[in-house]
């Protein structure tokens, strides 16, 4: 512990078999990293825990987080993540310098929903015809099991019956791989506002849309509007990754 503003962990790379062969060193190293990257997830989950700890189980009700990934982790990083409180309540997170996080308690109010509609899964071969802003994906809809969790300690999948959030964070990329077919893939960025904590057991439905999608310095970009149910809305995530990163060599 850091005074209770933050902590220090030695990352680890949890999708290092993963489908997605980012995490993978030599594959990675093509891309122009030194070895597998960490998923943004866990990085994420490294920095809700610090976030968890300050805001205590409320959090995980109505808790909201905007992040960004800078630079990757590698596993067996020693990383630091320090919390600094801001204005109005907010409170700024950093993962030493590759990601930056704000979060904050949400009032709770449900925004305006749009009518989801359940689809059948169909996973396709990734484009930019495919990909275009607009298009609704196939629904997934998963029995929460949290032991089957792939969180690694010093994290626990578990708060108390309640899903740690970085295994919510985890279905808007999971919604995107069950939709595409994709090369080796980046997380980027995830904006997430909770409604209230699912809990283990629970039937979830994930709905997702195409929201944008554009091209920057070689790298292809997508944007996904993401909403996880469970019978009632549970979180909301705007989801940006990079689905077709540019070779270096």
């Amino acid at each position: 512990m850091l005074d209770g503003m933050g902590f220090r962990v030695r990352a680890i790379n949890t999708a290092s078999d993963s489908e997605n062969r980012i995490h993978d060193d030599s594959v990675a190293a093509a891309y122009g990293f030194r070895g597998g990257l960490v998923p943004g997830v866990t990085v994420y989950g490294y920095m809700a825990a610090a976030v968890i700890e300050h805001f205590g189980p409320d959090w995980l009700e109505h808790g909201a987080m905007d992040v960004r990934f800078h630079q990757p982790v590698y596993d067996g990083d020693q990383v630091e993540v320090i919390i600094q409180p801001e204005p109005e309540g907010r409170l700024r997170v950093e993962a030493g310098n590759s990601a930056i996080a704000t979060a904050w308690i949400g009032d709770g109010v449900l925004p305006q929903q749009d009518q989801w509609e359940e689809r059948c899964l169909e996973r396709r071969a990734a484009s930019i015809e495919i990909l275009a802003p607009g298009t609704v994906l196939g629904t997934l809809v998963e029995q929460l099991d949290l032991t089957a969790s792939k969180m690694s300690a010093p994290l626990d999948s578990s708060i108390g019956g309640r899903a740690h959030p970085a295994v919510l964070l985890a279905l808007a990329n999971k919604i995107l791989v069950s939709n595409y077919e994709l090369g080796p893939w980046i997380h980027v960025a995830s904006e997430v506002r909770a409604y209230r904590a699912a809990k283990d057991g629970e039937e979830l439905r994930v709905f997702g849309k195409v929201e944008d999608q554009y091209e920057r310095k070689g790298h292809e970009f997508v944007v996904l509007d993401v909403c996880i149910a469970g019978g009632d809305p549970i979180a909301r995530v705007r989801h940006t990754a990079i689905w077709r990163p540019r070779v270096t060599r």
